[in-house]
């Protein structure tokens, strides 16, 4: 690790077990700005392709991998395509004011918009339309109701009004609009991705299992890849989902516009539980310390807020525009890592986030990684060792949420870094494929005590799969003193 004097300092150890996704943006864009942030503990850079140009991301890019190189820490890089953005189109006089009661028309013609109606420039969304649907706009601040729908017009009446300007995105709650989650803004910002190197792509306006299907060919095996959950019809679908992808993040922005406000927290538990009980990383992401954009401190309710996701056992949280474009971005981050500390070392939480006991699949390699947490908690063992190609060794013993710390050894660069996002995970790329059983041992016990896990007399759990670099073949455990 490099301190500002550029001084070559050891790398940290993160003492807890939740990660830290901080979104990079015109606030964090400098190599200063990015070391800090890293320092004060995020362990993902997220990239928003809603904004920027691919210039923009590649210098970003190029610094957190010269982070990494610096600290030997592996760090993940999370693109987040823009996705379909559905939005009205522009005013006469930039902005109008509608009131409650009265009609107004969204049609698809691009002429200037009047009190009386505006264009809409998304057929697809006239075609799923009915009477009785409700329209949001600028995020539910404007709310109306369809009364009649053609192909290429709906006539509305304006239930909650105000303001309205040019270009205020549209959402349309409960209905499956037949629309690719993949524009070709998106396709074109893959591609540029996945040359680049980044190591997991999160997909927006994901309704249905097909969504995600569709970006896993693209993609590859290139990247691994996250479905934002934003819209209901996601949540019908869930599991099915979950089936497809690598991960999920709780997009509560358009969610919490597109189901009621009071709905979302007991959802966002929902999903948090259906990732944990699937051994698949969850991000709970949006407004999680909103105020800080503004202020050097979060309030109490935000801070409760973190506090939550921790205790469902969330594997990430996420700061969006508080590190992205706010002004306090290494104070937000700093402050998110102080309250997932303080709330892993308050006497409640390993009571709550054991109380889910994901059921051990009957696979050789389920049953060694819950062996592995019994016998480590039985044993007090420093840390559980997992060696591991594919990462899915890692990932079932960061299902079990042990109490034990958990030290992944890889020898795959890729796998060190996406599993960076993974709860209670430590990465490290060792480099050079290992020989044998006992090599592996002997490296375990050596990285530990260099990693600040374990001092001299302890002991390691250690798992792996023999033959070695075979995916899900974990199914030896082992006993070993440092």
């Amino acid at each position: 690790m490099i301190n500002n004097d550029d001084e070559v300092i050891p790398a940290m150890r993160r003492r807890r077990n939740a990660k830290i996704v901080a979104t990079l943006g015109p606030a964090s864009s400098d190599e200063a700005m990015i070391r800090r942030l890293f320092l004060e503990g995020a362990d993902v850079f997220r990239f928003n392709f809603s904004h920027g140009t691919h210039e923009d991301h590649k210098r970003r890019y190029d610094i957190v991998r010269k982070i990494e190189r610096d600290t030997g820490r592996p760090i993940a890089v999370l693109q987040d395509l823009q996705g379909p953005k559905l939005r009205i189109g522009t005013f006469e006089a930039g902005q109008v004011v509608l009131e409650r009661g009265q009609g107004f028309r969204l049609d698809l013609s691009s002429a200037p918009g009047t009190m009386e109606r505006v264009g809409m420039p998304h057929p697809e969304i006239f075609r799923a339309l009915e009477p009785d649907t409700l329209v949001l706009i600028d995020d539910g601040k404007l709310r109306l109701r369809v009364t009649a729908v053609g192909e290429d017009f709906a006539e509305t009446v304006v239930e909650t009004g105000g303001p309205i300007s040019d270009r205020k995105g549209v959402n349309v709650p409960g209905v499956l609009i037949p629309l690719s989650a993949m524009t070709q803004k998106d396709q074109a910002d893959l591609r540029f991705g996945l040359d680049l190197g980044v190591d997991w792509v999160a997909l927006s306006f994901v309704q249905r299992p097909e969504d995600i299907a569709e970006l896993r060919k693209l993609v590859a095996g290139r990247a691994a890849v996250m479905a934002k959950i934003e819209k209901p019809s996601a949540l019908s679908c869930l599991d099915q989902i979950l089936d497809f992808c690598d991960g999920i993040m709780v997009a509560r922005g358009d969610l919490g516009v597109e189901i009621p406000p009071e709905d979302v927290p007991g959802r966002q538990k929902e999903i948090v539980r259906a990732c944990r009980l699937a051994g698949k990383p969850v991000v709970v992401a949006t407004q999680m310390l909103d105020s800080m954009v503004n202020s050097p401190t979060p309030t109490r309710a935000e801070a409760s807020d973190v506090a939550t996701a921790i205790y469902d056992g969330a594997d990430a949280v996420m700061l969006s525009a508080e590190s992205a474009s706010g002004r306090y971005p290494m104070e937000a981050v700093a402050m998110m890592n102080r309250i997932i500390d303080h709330t892993e070392r308050h006497g409640t939480y390993r009571s709550i986030v054991s109380a889910l006991h994901p059921e051990t699949e009957h696979t050789t390699a389920d049953a060694i990684s819950a062996a592995a947490a019994q016998v480590a908690d039985t044993i007090g063992a420093a840390a559980i060792v997992t060696y591991t190609s594919s990462g899915s060794t890692a990932a079932r013993a960061a299902r079990q949420r042990p109490d034990t710390p958990i030290l992944m050894l890889t020898a795959v660069e890729a796998t060190a870094r996406r599993l960076a996002i993974l709860w209670g995970v430590h990465c490290v790329h060792i480099g050079g494929d290992i020989a044998n059983f006992a090599e592996m041992v002997q490296i375990a016990t050596s990285m530990a005590r260099k990693e600040a896990f374990a001092s001299p007399s302890q002991k390691l759990v250690i798992t792996a799969g023999v033959p070695f670099g075979t995916a899900g073949a974990t199914n030896i455990l082992r006993v070993a003193w440092v």
